[in-house]
């Protein structure tokens, strides 16, 4: 059973509970600080993945997809604090402080160890779930601010990811889908952080790829998984919610409709089946 906490009168604070393997896409307009207290996450990105533990925190950054993916360990369900950094108040924080020389790319995650400071912070955020008024704001931006000069004393490449307020521009196409298509996103989030309109991202894929938007993403994410589960020996519960598949039913349905087997049939060493053609 997946839980999730959270109360409308301070929105900048979310829970996680889970004691079975679950995840999906985050997308965020705000930088996103997740505290680890029990079980494991799972943190794919377009250039690499990250495994975190109890006491690790993440630093997701803004505008930059990411598939999380979240397990019990040793029979302890999955929990995790979430703060979002609002993008306004970040900024205002950054015009009263300037940022150290970039050192580090925005599109990369931070990973810190396990810290009093962190710990400290995520328990002082627990009481606000039992809130009955909007949290003030000016105390949401203490603790913004809080958050911001605890990340910056632990980390000096924190800056190069807090302080990056650049919306997407336009950018390559082609190398940009080669290398987010197993991210399960609307195309209007592709389209946008392609720096272009809808009708112009669905024009300029057909004319680099020759196939549809939607029909091009299967293809790739399943010849995807079909790697997966064969040079690296893995199960199809295991990688499709890594591959672009929202569950498991409808990843093994599309997969047998482009190979003619099923994924289970591969993954039990049937070596002799080979991708249709097409």
């Amino acid at each position: 059973m997946t839980v999730k906490q959270l109360n409308r009168y301070a929105e900048m604070l979310l829970v996680c509970n889970g004691d079975r393997r679950y995840g999906g896409e985050v997308l965020s307009d705000d930088n996103v600080l997740v505290g680890i207290l029990a079980g494991e996450l799972k943190v794919v990105q377009a250039d690499r993945t990250r495994c975190c533990g109890p006491g690790d925190t993440v630093l997701l950054p803004r505008k930059q997809p990411a598939t999380l993916l979240k397990y019990p360990k040793d029979g302890v369900a999955y929990q995790a604090v979430v703060m979002k950094l609002p993008t306004a108040l970040v900024r205002a924080y950054y015009a009263q402080n300037t940022p150290a020389p970039a050192r580090h790319s925005a599109a990369s995650l931070l990973l810190f160890p396990k810290s009093p400071l962190l710990q400290s912070l995520f328990a002082s955020l627990l009481p606000y779930l039992e809130l009955e008024h909007r949290l003030p704001e000016k105390l949401l931006e203490v603790k913004i601010a809080e958050a911001i000069e605890i990340l910056r004393s632990l980390d000096q490449n924190t800056d190069g990811v807090l302080a990056d307020f650049a919306e997407p521009g336009k950018m390559n196409l082609v190398e940009f889908m080669e290398a987010n298509y197993m991210f399960n996103l609307p195309l209007a989030k592709f389209s946008y952080l392609t720096g272009r309109s809808l009708t112009t991202f669905k024009r300029d894929f057909k004319k680099a790829f020759q196939l549809s938007p939607q029909r091009w993403l299967t293809h790739k994410r399943l010849a995807l998984a079909h790697y997966q589960l064969t040079e690296k020996r893995r199960k199809p519960v295991e990688l499709y919610l890594e591959v672009g598949f929202e569950n498991l039913a409808h990843f093994s349905y599309a997969f047998k409709k482009r190979f003619g087997y099923s994924p289970t049939a591969l993954a039990g060493q049937e070596k002799s089946l080979r991708p249709a053609a097409g």
